[in-house]
C-alpha cells in the first residue's frame, strides 16, 4: 500500500499547491480575467490525454458495449446524481464558488485511475513488492493535481480517495487479481473506455455540451468481466 499512499499524497500536495495558485491567479491583474483561456487550455489538454487513451483499443466493439452497459447500470444507480449531492455538500463547506466540486473529483479521479500506470503499479506492488512505477506516476498526478485545481478547485483533492481505494484494492487483491488484470487487452480496453469518458470532461469542460459523465462510470470495469466470460462460454461450446 505504500505506493498508493504516497501516490494519493501527492494528489494532495498538488491540489493544495494548485488551489495556492488559483487564488494568486485570480488576485493577480496581470492573470486577472484569463481564467476562460487557461479553462479552455486544461480542457483542450483532457481531451487529448483522452484520444490518445481511447485509441489504445483493439475492440472498438467491447468499448461500445462497455458504454452501453456500463450506462444502464450508472442511471439506474444514479451515480451522476449522488455526485452532485455529494459535491454540493463540499461546495458549501469549503464555500467553494468557483467550478462544481464534482467535476473536479471526476474529472481527476478518471485521470489518475484510469491508464496501464495504475492498474500495472499497483499489481507490481502487490506481487513483487515493487513501487517503481507507482512512484513514478506520483510524480506525473501530483504536477496534473496541481494544474487541474488550480481552475476546478477542492474537487481535485477528493480524487486522492478514489486513488487510494481503486489502487488500494488491487495492490491488496493483487494475488486474486492478477488473473483478471494481467491480460494487456484488459488493460487497453480499459484505457479505451476511460479515456472516451475523459473526452467527455474535455468537452463539458470547454462548454461544447454537458455530458452525464458519472453515469458511464460502470463501464470501465465491463472489459474485466467479458474477458473471463467470454473464455467460459467458448470452452462451454467447445
Amino acid at each position: 500500500m505504500l505506493g498508493t499512499i504516497v501516490n494519493a499524497t501527492a494528489i494532495l500536495v498538488g491540489t493544495l499547491l494548485g488551489l495556492a495558485a488559483g487564488k494568486w491567479f485570480s488576485n493577480s491583474r496581470l492573470i486577472k480575467g484569463c481564467s476562460d483561456v487557461i479553462m479552455q487550455g486544461i480542457g483542450l489538454s483532457v481531451m487529448i490525454i483522452g484520444i490518445s487513451n481511447a485509441l489504445k483499443s483493439e475492440n472498438m466493439l467491447l468499448v461500445i458495449i462497455s458504454l452501453v452497459i456500463g450506462g444502464i447500470i450508472g442511471q439506474a444507480v444514479g451515480i451522476e446524481r449522488r455526485l452532485d449531492s455529494l459535491g454540493s455538500r463540499v461546495q458549501k463547506r469549503f464555500a467553494d464558488t468557483g467550478r462544481t466540486v464534482s467535476e473536479g473529483f471526476v474529472t481527476a479521479s478518471l485521470i489518475f485511475c484510469v491508464g496501464s500506470m495504475a492498474v500495472v503499479g499497483s499489481l507490481d506492488a502487490g506481487i513483487k513488492g515493487d513501487y517503481l512505477t507507482l512512484y513514478a506516476k506520483s510524480v506525473l498526478d501530483g504536477v496534473t493535481a496541481m494544474a487541474l485545481s488550480s481552475t476546478l478547485g477542492i474537487g481535485v483533492a477528493l480524487s486522492a480517495l478514489a486513488v487510494l481505494l481503486y489502487q488500494g484494492a488491487i495492490t491488496l487483491l493483487a494475488c486474486l487479481l492478477y488473473p483478471l488484470l494481467a491480460n494487456t487487452a484488459v488493460i487497453n480496453d480499459m484505457s479505451a473506455v476511460g479515456g472516451i469518458l475523459i473526452l467527455g470532461i474535455g468537452i463539458s469542460m470547454l462548454g461544447i455540451k454537458k455530458l452525464n459523465i458519472g453515469n458511464l462510470l460502470p463501464a470501465i470495469f465491463i472489459p474485466p468481466l467479458y474477458y473471463p466470460l467470454a473464455g467460459l462460454i467458448a470452452d462451454l461450446l467447445g
